[in-house]
């Protein structure tokens, strides 16, 4: 082993580290051992004639050697000094496959040790949840919000702050804030509630995990929508609750006879305003039916209102929570649509009976923080601000949605079909011929830079029957719909061909009429 060569090499690499040349000595013999450079039972330079060859006092030498001792990386006898044989944590470079790279590699199946078969159940959701552009859901239009505004009442936030404030939070939120709230809901969305009943959570996956594990013990029913939103999947897997997948058509969760009878719930989960990812609107027929219904089985529901705030065709239906007196209802709400996402702010209202308790288990687990943002909310909603901010938004939305919903119908009416642009901030787009591929359109969109959710990845137990695109639009200008359209229906009608075996491919088509042409 040429050492001189090894020891330059390595302190060019590490030159700027300004290392004492015993430590870079030190350093250098570790990483070769780590590396392999230096394999086990290799026998190193006498300390003497090492520091001649470099041109060091011996005693660096021995720093050196000493420390690499110390770490288990040699070992010493009379003859001299030896790499020793290291263990399996320390050779991870050079190992073979196991459950470590595993962990690593998807396509090695063995689960990482320490994770909870909870967390191995868990799926990957569709899409990642800071995409931009075309056609991600869930993402307003973030450049028309008034950051200026935003910004003047967060700073009277901070500068009215007392030394009191800066302390940890009330648990179950800032007072100013849950009594703005529940005013604005008892104004915009029929909600029955005092400022008692609402809890601030840090949005509605945080609100989900919190209802899923305070109002059901692990192993009783849930009933989340088929296809439906797979954060309550996931916050209802976490919590050890069986889920039982209801099927939704274009009124909304459709439960049937059977499934009170043979699955009967203890929480029904739905989101009724806007249904998530089909985009339907849950009818007053059905909204009282369930209310009754669960009422009698004992169960609660979680009304997931996230953006019923932008209702485009005809008037708002009121939240189901104010449907009846007393209704078992638990209300979710979000920031995150009508503001913006890193705003972390949600809220849940739950029945009168059950405020005491909740205010209880708050002050045990709650996060209790971000009282400055907490309390410019608070100016926002009192000062009529979030108001003309939805007003504004609801106009330009309805825009966008007017455009994609036209583009749509003139380049895919033939092969689809446009679901759920009532209200929100997405639709669907449901295939008509259920063989085509929703899955791999998402992916070739995707390389053409166009990002979209197939329905059919938000099924939540068995196959809904759902096969098509969600859309977004409200990142999109009205003007650039037709031609990002135009884009996504060639893919669709690529794939239409594909799945329909009686239509010939156009290379199919192509070589029989070239066949004709020759006789």
């Amino acid at each position: 082993m040429d050492f001189v060569l090894l020891f330059n090499r390595y302190a060019e690499r590490h030159g700027d580290a300004a290392w004492p040349r015993q430590r870079m000595l030190h350093e250098c013999l570790r990483a070769a051992i780590r590396e392999g450079t230096l394999a086990a039972g290799t026998r190193l330079a006498a300390s003497r004639a090492l520091a001649e060859e470099l041109g060091v006092a011996r005693n660096t030498v021995l720093y050196a050697y000493e420390q690499l001792s110390g770490e288990g990386y040699v070992v010493s006898d009379r003859r001299g000094t030896m790499v020793a044989t290291l263990t399996a944590p320390a050779t991870t470079a050079h190992a073979p496959k196991g459950r470590a790279a595993a962990a690593r590699d998807p396509g090695l199946g063995a689960a990482p040790p320490g994770l909870s078969q909870r967390v191995r159940n868990l799926r990957a959701l569709p899409g990642d949840a800071d995409r931009m552009g075309a056609f991600v859901p869930g993402v307003p239009a973030l450049e028309h919000f008034p950051m200026a505004l935003w910004r003047r009442m967060l700073e009277r936030a901070l500068r009215g702050m007392t030394a009191l404030q800066l302390n940890y939070g009330d648990p179950a939120g800032e007072a100013p804030l849950r009594e703005a709230i529940a005013g604005h809901l008892r104004a915009s969305r029929g909600v029955l509630c005092g400022a008692g009943q609402v809890f601030i959570t840090d949005g509605t996956q945080s609100s989900l995990d919190l209802c899923m594990r305070a109002l059901a013990d692990a192993g009783e029913t849930i009933w989340i929508e088929n296809p439906g939103y797979g954060g309550a999947l996931a916050a209802a897997r976490a919590a050890g609750l069986v889920v039982a997948g209801i099927d939704v058509d274009d009124d909304g969760m459709a439960p049937r006879r059977e499934d009170w009878l043979l699955r009967p719930p203890k929480l029904i989960y739905t989101t009724p305003s806007h249904q998530y990812p089909v985009g339907s609107v849950l009818s007053l027929r059905r909204r009282h039916a369930l209310i009754e219904a669960a009422r009698a089985a004992g169960a609660l529901i979680i009304e997931d209102d996230y953006d019923s705030e932008f209702r485009h065709d005809g008037a708002p239906l009121h939240a189901m929570q104010g449907l009846t007196p007393d209704a078992p209802v638990v209300y979710l709400g979000t920031f995150s649509k009508t503001m913006f996402p890193s705003l972390r702010i949600g809220f849940v209202v739950v029945p009168a009976a059950l405020a005491g308790d909740f205010a209880l288990m708050r002050a045990q687990s709650s996060a209790r923080g971000r009282v400055a943002e907490q309390l410019a909310l608070a100016e926002f909603l009192r000062s009529g601000q979030f108001v003309l901010h939805l007003r504004r938004m609801r106009r330009l939305y309805r825009q966008r949605r007017d455009a994609l919903v036209a583009a749509l119908e003139k380049h895919l009416g033939s092969v689809a079909t446009v679901h759920g642009g009532s209200a929100g901030m997405h639709l669907s787009l449901r295939f008509n011929d259920a063989r085509i591929d929703d899955v791999e359109v998402t992916a070739q969109a995707e390389r053409h830079g166009i990002a979209v959710n197939a329905l059919s990845q938000h099924d939540t137990q068995g196959d809904s029957g759902w096969k098509g695109l969600m859309l977004g639009y409200a990142q999109v200008p009205a003007e650039r719909m037709e031609g990002l359209v135009k884009q996504l229906a060639a893919l669709i009608h690529l794939a239409a061909y594909a799945a329909n075996r009686s239509i010939k491919t156009p290379y199919q088509h192509a070589r029989r009429t070239s066949g004709r042409s020759r006789r």
